[in-house]
């Protein structure tokens, strides 16, 4: 289970640095580097990585909960764990490509690897 948390954390610091280096080579990073009060509208490419990491910011929570308590529980939510943090993995990716059905796949793929590892634990 640790290596599916830590895997999950290395996952986060890619979502968390996508948008941004798709910023710098539209707005340099003198722009970066300041307030950011007053970003441009992104480009849609930047608008997509946003946005996945928005969706990635309100899974991780429930994820680490949910591998924290099996952990604490000893429980085995390793499958579930195991196919949340693949399905996210794919999920980037598909965003940032447009392709709306197979990302959608993605993602409730990987609630569905969230709900094992709310069974395993309960």
């Amino acid at each position: 289970m640790l290596t599916w948390i830590l895997a999950a954390i290395v996952l986060h610091v890619v979502y968390v640095l996508t948008p941004t280096m798709l910023y710098f080579p539209t707005e340099g990073i003198s722009t970066h580097m300041a307030g950011r009060d007053d970003l441009p509208k992104p480009g849609p490419l930047a608008g997509r990585a946003r946005r996945a990491l928005a969706n990635w910011q309100e899974s991780l929570p429930v994820f680490i909960v949910l591998a924290l308590l099996a952990v604490f529980l000893e429980a085995d939510a390793t499958t579930g764990a195991m196919i949340f943090v693949l399905a996210r993995v794919a999920y980037l990716p598909l965003y940032l490509t447009g392709i709306p059905g197979v990302r959608t796949l993605a993602w409730t793929v990987a609630v569905i690897g969230l709900v094992m590892m709310a069974l395993a634990v309960f």
